[in-house]
């Protein structure tokens, strides 16, 4: 283990005890170099790797930070990292978005309003109508994200979107086959809401995703 893996370690081990909690100032950096036996150098490194995470928050003028380590942030702080991950790499993670995604639309249909009614049945008209593919991606990424916020989990909702925004990468909807399937998926994930049934919902989500996985595998079309 380095200095800095040394030091990042501590400063974990006293946010997961609490000796350290959301929204408090660390030490000056003479007195923490001190608690934790590190050089100012190895814990200037530390907190950067802290901040890259969103676990430590620089406040210019202020200090650092413990961020307020709302799980919905910390989801988000990963997503240029899976902004890189290759198609085989976003295969996998689509599997991962089917649960989830699953999950969500059931808890959408048994909390659904009359308004997310409406709202979905406006995306679902607009994406029938567009013709620009990344004005389309960007209503499909709309329409996804509203079923997981209405299903009441920031959280899921937020991992879903980092898992989403890398497939957006991949332009499938100029693909004529893709773009009926896609569409015809949707509207049975909204029907399914409409209705009130959480498990239509769910299947329905899960075999729209599972659709986009195949759609990925065999066009295997290249990012943008």
């Amino acid at each position: 283990m380095t200095a800095k893996q040394d030091v990042v370690a501590q400063l974990r081990a006293l946010i997961a005890s609490g000796e350290l909690t959301p929204g408090q100032k660390l030490p000056a950096e003479p007195a923490l170099c001190d608690q934790l036996g590190a050089s100012r150098g190895s814990l200037r490194e530390a907190v950067r790797e802290l901040e890259a995470l969103g676990v430590l928050q620089a406040r210019h003028g202020s200090g650092t930070y413990v961020s307020q380590l709302r799980p919905a942030e910390m989801m988000r702080g990963f997503a240029a990292t899976v902004d890189l991950v290759p198609l085989d790499g976003l295969l996998e993670l689509v599997e991962i978005r089917r649960v989830l995604e699953s999950h969500a639309a059931g808890q959408a249909a048994a909390r659904a309003t009359a308004e997310l009614d409406a709202e979905l049945s406006e995306l679902l008209a607009a994406m029938e109508r567009e013709t620009d593919h990344t004005a389309l991606s960007d209503l499909d990424a709309r329409f996804h994200q509203r079923i997981c916020e209405a299903g009441g989990n920031e959280s899921l909702a937020a991992l879903v979107e980092v898992f989403r925004s890398r497939g957006s990468h991949y332009d499938i909807y100029s693909i004529e086959e893709v773009r009926r399937d896609s569409d015809k998926g949707h509207r049975a994930i909204a029907a399914a809401i409409t209705a009130r049934d959480p498990m239509a919902a769910a299947l329905a989500a899960g075999a729209h995703i599972t659709h986009t996985q195949g759609w990925l595998r065999r066009f295997r079309p290249r990012p943008h």
